[in-house]
């Protein structure tokens, strides 16, 4: 009878595992692999991941300047600018001044903002479903639990 040599276990490259991979490492390739999908599956709606972020985050908050955008979006004030400026044009935002403050402009997603925002959260769930396949709800939530603990304790 043979002694059958069990596999040598692969890394999330593909690579033969020699060592227990850095948590900061894991995180980073999924952060690179869902930009990939979250790109794939936006641009054939015409969006880009800065415009579903800033819609994203418009629509949770309402309307808003576009330094507070920036800072929930997690981007410059100037790339914020850009990004509005190519959804204004599109008809997905709205500008207004601030009744209160001459200088700033309050922004705020239109109807049709809306209706685009919907169809990408439509293809964003697909990508979320599996990555979460074969994984039980509780986990998934447990997994987005600590992802969040961790994003607070590194903004401190």
């Amino acid at each position: 009878m043979t002694n059958k040599q069990k596999p040598t276990p692969t890394d999330i490259t593909g690579h033969k595992r020699h060592a227990k991979l850095r948590l900061s490492y894991v995180v980073g390739s999924l952060d690179r692999i869902i930009r990939r999908k979250l790109a794939e599956a936006l641009t054939p709606l015409g969006l880009t991941i800065g415009q579903f972020t800033v819609m994203s985050v418009l629509d949770a908050g309402g309307q808003t300047s576009n330094a507070k955008l920036a800072e929930r979006s997690l981007i410059t004030p100037q790339s914020a600018n850009e990004v509005m400026s190519a959804m204004a044009l599109r008809g997905w935002v709205t500008r207004q001044p601030d009744p209160k403050h001459g200088r700033i402009v309050l922004l705020q997603l239109t109807d049709e903002g809306r209706e685009i925002l919907r169809q990408c959260e439509q293809a964003v769930q697909v990508i979320e479903e599996q990555m979460l396949s074969g994984m039980a709800p509780d986990v998934g939530s447990s997994v987005q639990s600590s992802l969040e603990l961790f994003v607070r304790n590194l903004r401190a």
